[in-house]
């Protein structure tokens, strides 16, 4: 079985911290924010660390109805984060498992850039 990987980066003149806190540690803004993407995100086990299993619904202008993700890496510090989806259609029945890894850095003037990749 092969490996497909894509990386996407993305600039803005939020911080870095703003942006972990509302992508990342607040599961309620998100969906509030973008209700067509995001329905709703609960956790189902643990406290939000490594290990905790998340379930995702997406609104209607998702292709897909949900996933559940494993919560591998959170680091509040370096402002990494890290998931693995497990479950759901978005693996089209197809996929094993999709990882997928966030980085929040300094960008210019105080601003953040967004590293993604999903592998």
């Amino acid at each position: 079985m092969g490996v497909v990987s894509y990386s996407m980066e993305v600039s803005t003149s939020i911080s870095p911290a703003r942006m972990f806190k509302a992508f990342v540690l607040d599961d309620k803004l998100i969906p509030t924010i973008l209700q067509q993407a995001i329905k709703s995100v609960e956790t189902v086990e643990g406290d939000g660390g490594p290990g905790t299993i998340k379930l995702v619904h997406f609104g209607d202008a998702s292709t897909f109805n949900s996933v559940k993700h494993r919560v591998d890496e959170l680091d509040k510090e370096k402002l990494r984060y890290s998931y693995t989806i497990i479950e759901g259609d978005a693996l089209m029945g197809a996929l094993e498992k999709i990882t997928n890894e966030l980085k929040f850095e300094a960008g210019q003037g105080g601003g953040c850039v967004c590293k993604s990749t999903s592998k």
